[in-house]
């Protein structure tokens, strides 16, 4: 039984290492890289605490290797899903009651562990898995996943905090119970901190999880779940689970005793979720809790005062950096007339500079985007702008996937705001513009916040004061993540809440106090220290004669 407050060590970001030439972190994970790529590894599915393999192996091998096997994944059935929800449930129990503080040591301890002894093991397993830089691995593998526990468990002692006032001769509480049942987690390949926060969230809150990876990203699932086995996490809390979307779904969303999705990934495929637990709300113990941060169509509006480096330097990063597979990645550009011909200039010359290739090589900023499906859209919309007459490709375009899935970081320039590319969400290296009459800025404003049925990340860029106050508040919500005069990705845990409106998810903010109060299921007590004895108030005595 506790037997007193505890205070929690301050959660602060972990800092960013520069894996310059010559500094121990960079020797450390080129070791790391040549350890795994020396190797074909089998990860099983991990199931109540058990390693699960079966007689169906998936081979696993970088996007920008597509030659070279990392090894083979253990591919499970309906039967794996059902073992997963009962090894859950069974464990539900034991780990709802375990003090707080226990579990906040597990994160703690799997945060330390990210950040120390696993860093170069994340990343590289990133890197390879998903042709991550090693720049881009370290923000996120490393550095943000410490960040989602150290701040979780922070977000878990301000909520028991919440409670409310007690007027005299009574005391009133909250119980922050976990939800009744079993959560669903379903991650993507674009960010392991965020394969590693989505079940962990409610999990920190008493709750346990069944946990599907994206296929693209098992590689670095397996490394999460090791970290998570070596922090203490019990058996059974975490399911990792690697089946079909479909089989997985199936089983989980009608079950009785499903009791939230906590969800990254495509608007349509979360919008399919969200009818199926409707169609389904009569077969579970309680309504589901349904969290999840979906598509984006990020954007940057540039005014005639803004300063072309600037605006160059935040579109090449905002735009490419992980090949444009961010949620938050700039994917369209309003660039007044009167700027153009010099951004044009100032945008070409910093490409020309841009290397692309494997992550193994440190100096390739851009590498392979995630799979042969992503690379056949993202050309086929290239092809379609070389022939439209309402486009034109002025960066960039070339596609080979000879050896890897490889797409040159591309602009395509818009001559209507309403131009394919524009509007749908294409999640690579590929960036539209539109060029804008000066005196129509109002009226642009207007097009941007028409145009696309998301609200995640924008980005004003101007010198210019009132106007950055005027755009700020025309575009309250066009973005759930509003940046001024900086490119519209890259939110740190603590600093930058992430999450966005309309068709891109629920805004519940990753990594904060809103996403963790979904987790729970509030329980208020009141006790009255001296009851009352006389069922009459005050009002029902007779008036004195």
């Amino acid at each position: 039984m506790s037997k007193g407050f505890f205070n929690v060590p301050v959660a602060k970001n972990e800092p960013v290492l520069s894996y310059a030439p010559g500094s121990p972190e960079r020797a450390e994970v080129k070791k790391m890289i040549e350890e795994l790529r020396s190797k074909e590894v089998e990860l099983p599915m991990v199931i109540g605490g058990k390693e699960v393999y079966t007689d169906r192996k998936v081979r696993m091998f970088p996007p920008h290797e597509i030659s070279h096997t990392l090894g083979y994944y253990n591919q499970g059935d309906a039967s794996h899903v059902e073992m997963a929800i009962d090894a859950a449930i069974d464990a539900r129990k034991e780990w709802a009651e375990l003090p707080w503080q226990h579990r906040a040591s597990i994160f703690l301890k799997a945060a330390d562990l990210l950040a120390g002894p696993y860093r170069a093991k994340i990343n590289a397993a990133t890197m390879l898995g998903q042709s991550k830089n090693v720049f881009q691995a370290e923000i996120d593998a490393a550095c943000e996943l410490a960040d989602f526990y150290r701040f979780g468990v922070k977000a878990m002692i301000d909520i028991y905090k919440m409670q409310p006032e007690s007027a005299p001769g009574i005391w009133n509480y909250n119980e922050f119970r976990p939800l009744e049942g079993f959560v669903f987690a379903l991650t993507p390949f674009n960010f392991t901190s965020i394969a590693g926060n989505l079940p962990v969230a409610p999990v920190m809150m008493g709750n346990v999880s069944v946990w599907k990876p994206s296929k693209t990203a098992v590689y670095s699932a397996g490394v999460i779940m090791e970290v998570l086995r070596e922090a203490g996490l019990p058996d059974g809390v975490i399911n990792l689970v690697f089946a079909s979307g479909p089989v997985v779904a199936n089983e989980v969303l009608t079950h009785p005793d499903f009791a939230g999705i906590h969800f990254t990934g495509s608007t349509g495929v979360f919008q399919g979720i969200w009818k199926t637990i409707g169609d389904n709300i009569f077969k579970y113990k309680t309504y589901p809790r349904i969290v999840g941060e979906t598509g984006g169509k990020d954007f940057i509006f540039a005014d005639n005062t803004v300063k072309a480096p600037e605006l160059a330097t935040a579109i090449v990063r905002g735009a490419f950096e992980y090949q444009g597979q961010k949620c938050s990645a700039a994917s369209r550009v309003y660039v007044p007339k009167s700027i153009w011909a010099k951004l044009k200039q100032q945008l070409g010359d910093v490409l020309a500079t841009v290397k692309m290739g494997p992550p193994e090589d440190f100096t390739n900023f851009v590498n392979a985007v995630i799979d042969e499906t992503s690379f056949d859209k993202l050309k086929g919309f290239i092809d379609r702008a070389r022939e439209d007459k309402d486009a034109e490709v002025i960066f960039g375009g070339k596609c080979d996937k000879s050896a890897g899935y490889f797409i040159e970081p591309t602009v395509i320039l818009a001559k209507k705001p309403d131009y394919v590319t524009m509007q749908e969400e294409l999640f690579g290296p590929v960036l539209t513009i539109y060029v804008y009459a000066d005196e129509k800025m109002d009226e642009t404003l207007d097009i941007l916040d028409e145009t696309s049925p998301y609200g995640l990340t924008g980005a004003v860029f101007s010198q210019n004061r009132y106007n950055i106050e005027k755009i700020t508040k025309r575009l309250t919500n066009a973005a759930g993540n509003f940046y001024i005069n900086d490119k519209p990705t890259g939110a740190v845990v603590g600093q930058q809440p992430f999450g966005g409106a309309r068709g891109s998810g629920t805004n519940d903010k990753a990594g904060s106090v809103f996403n963790f109060l979904r987790w729970v299921s509030i329980r208020t007590i009141k006790e009255t220290f001296v009851p009352a004895t006389n069922y009459l108030y005050p009002s029902f005595l007779p008036d004195e004669v």
